[in-house]
């Protein structure tokens, strides 16, 4: 393998990791707070759609991205009012959430089918991030290096911070946490949220950077992998980080046996390669870890003051 291909491979793997990673922090810190929201995939396709449609109509990817993330929390702020305040079933409206979504990217995004956008591209100078070496480090969207520093800032607040113990006491005990003077719905409000900004954010990342036009379904169901991955990964950020890469390893390596024509295996095995080899690898790693990280407690439980 040559120096180029191992780049470009990487580069690859990285590019498909970046918006599972995304979706998969928001999922957990909602997760965290007690809120199960199965509606990642539906704020997924609405950031994208939204994105998109704002970066051709503004010829801006910046104001794209930015107002994908203002849609998916708007689109969380629908489940949050449904579960918390009127504490509707989390299930089946998170499932309603993804099925609302994908009709609703359908229908918004009918417009712009055919149409590109520009990318949003390195914000590093061409000659780094066009190198055929120094790529591997200059050679991403802003979205991917945001993904990094997320995560560890992620890791970082729920392990040191103030904030991060409300809210993972929040998620462990809301009856506890209510009792000590800590407003619990107000915590799991901006939990969603947090939750739909990312999942906006990882939606647009398909339609402005990865493939920058408009498809139905463009995000392919990666939104259930970030919520498998949360569940997989014992509710850690660093295993999420793990886990997402491994998957876009996965998808990498489908697409690299397909283009050098592997018959020996069945094209749909191939696809299916990426999810069968992320369950399994992270059902191991969380089976090692579940006597020491399992889901919070009161993960999916309606909270009541009056309780």
């Amino acid at each position: 393998m040559s120096p180029e291909l191992a780049v470009a491979i990487v580069v690859a793997v990285v590019a498909s990791a970046t918006p599972i990673l995304l979706a998969a922090l928001g999922e957990l810190v909602a997760e965290k707070s007690g809120v199960l929201n199965l509606g990642v995939e539906g704020m997924m396709l609405v950031g994208a759609v939204t994105g998109f449609a704002v970066s051709v109509t503004t010829g801006s990817p910046a104001l794209g991205a930015l107002a994908a993330v203002v849609a998916g929390a708007a689109v969380s702020l629908i489940f949050a009012f449904l579960t918390l305040t009127l504490t509707a079933n989390q299930v089946a409206t998170g499932l309603a959430l993804t099925i609302f979504g994908t009709g609703v990217s359908a229908l918004g995004g009918a417009g712009f089918v055919g149409i590109t956008t520009p990318t949003l591209g390195s914000p590093f100078p061409a000659s780094l991030a066009n190198d055929p070496f120094w790529r591997i480090l200059f050679g991403y969207s802003p979205i991917v290096y945001f993904s990094l520093f997320l995560t560890f800032a992620v890791s970082w607040f729920l392990r040191y911070t103030r904030g991060g113990l409300i809210l993972r006491a929040v998620g462990e005990s809301d009856s506890s946490a209510h009792s000590i003077g800590y407003r619990v719905i107000a915590v799991r409000y901006m939990a969603v949220l947090f939750g739909g900004a990312c999942a906006g954010l990882a939606g647009s990342y398909y339609s402005l950077v990865l493939t920058p036009m408009w498809a139905e379904r463009l995000t392919a169901g990666r939104g259930w992998i970030a919520i498998a991955l949360v569940v997989f990964a014992s509710w850690r950020p660093g295993r999420l980080l793990l886990g997402a890469y491994l998957f876009g390893a996965v998808i990498t390596l489908e697409l690299q046996a397909k283009a050098a024509g592997w018959s020996v295996f069945a094209p749909e095995f191939l696809t299916s390669l990426p999810y069968l080899a992320t369950i399994l690898v992270l059902a191991l790693l969380s089976g090692r870890a579940r006597s020491s990280a399992s889901a919070p407690a009161c993960l999916g439980k309606p909270f009541r003051a009056s309780a």
